[in-house]
């Protein structure tokens, strides 16, 4: 009997949802395989979607930055935490209400669109107040968007990413910015970007979207976004997050998948089978031994992840697993995250 070839995620999942910076560049600077991966899914059918927090980025300049690192897109393929902010403020004020902006231009002009109008100065009729990373942001802009959030106008932050990866390292993110605020008024602001759900909702349902799978580097806001919007989600190793993280994190932070980049994207893609407190996938397994988790395996193998994974779906399905991994011989080991 000849046994059929597993699928790729490309044939399990009718569209990627893929995070920019982390997932298909650092900075100015490509991650390897990320830029052929795009263009195989496009290839065989698949609709591709770029999701990001970044707002110092318009959708037009957001695709000239990928064409840069060898990305093709188009800006109507992409949903921004700026467009998502945007869309809930129209939703929430009245038209032409005055909005300060706490970052760049391209905010600005994303509040511009939704009939909304911008300003960089505080005053008694500014109604809100939105916050999104600017590499040009500065005390004097900060300390309006402290006093209109002192006299009462709704605050809302594209994102809360505490770094944001670039080709030389992490640096501050928007979340950063944040807490800056956030330490200076005692207030709380309302989040459009991930981990909220809404943008992978958005996205899904614009692009009608049945079995989106999101992709991305980071559990704090990826994966815990696909988590909350009840989609499966993809870790890939090439910017924050990794296997030990991954494995430990929160139900709501975990992923679905570990891979270490995009280059499998179309390969053969066994899913782990589990059975009572043992799970294969293809030619590997792991099995749940009181808490501890024995693999049969290398154990950085996406396979073995997938299988550890779909154990502690079933059995720290609801609290972080604080177990450890085990070779047959029942020695610990730790594995590396590349």
């Amino acid at each position: 009997m000849i046994r059929r070839p597993d699928p790729s995620l490309l044939d399990l999942y009718d569209a990627l949802l893929l995070d920019l910076d982390g997932t298909l560049m650092h900075g100015a600077q490509p991650i390897p395989h990320a830029a052929e991966a795009v263009e195989i899914a496009r290839a065989a059918g698949n609709t591709v979607v770029f999701a990001t927090n970044n707002a110092s980025r318009t959708p037009q300049q957001a695709a000239d930055h990928l064409a840069v690192v060898g990305v093709a897109a188009r800006p109507e393929e992409f949903v921004t935490s700026p467009q998502v902010a945007s869309r809930l403020l129209a939703d929430r004020l009245e038209a032409g209400a005055k909005v300060l902006i706490v970052g760049g231009p391209s905010l600005a002009a994303q509040i511009r669109e939704v009939g909304l109008e911008p300003v960089d100065t505080d005053s008694e009729d500014v109604a809100a107040v939105v916050q999104g990373w600017s590499p040009d942001l500065n005390w004097s802009l900060l300390a309006e968007g402290a006093y209109a959030i002192r006299h009462g106008a709704y605050w809302m932050a594209t994102n809360i990413d505490a770094t944001l990866p670039t080709e030389r390292g992490l640096a501050p993110g928007n979340g950063s910015m944040v807490a800056v605020l956030r330490h200076a008024t005692g207030a709380e602001p309302a989040v459009a970007g991930k981990p909220e759900p809404g943008m992978f909702e958005v996205a899904a349902k614009e692009n009608d979207a049945r079995r989106p799978l999101i992709i991305g580097d980071r559990l704090d806001t990826d994966i815990e976004g696909a988590v909350r919007a009840g989609m499966d989600s993809l870790l890939v190793l090439t910017g924050v997050d990794g296997i030990e993280s991954a494995l430990r994190a929160e139900p709501v932070r975990r992923p679905t998948f570990i891979m270490p980049d995009l280059a499998e994207l179309a390969a053969p893609f066994a899913l782990p089978v589990v059975d009572g407190d043992r799970a294969r996938c293809g030619a590997v397994s792991a099995a749940w031994r009181g808490g501890d988790i024995e693999v049969h395996g290398e154990v950085e193998d996406p396979r073995v992840l997938r299988a550890v994974l779909a154990l502690l779906s079933v059995h720290s399905a609801d609290r972080a697993w604080e177990g450890q991994l085990r070779d047959q011989d029942g020695n610990a080991l730790r594995p590396t995250d590349r």
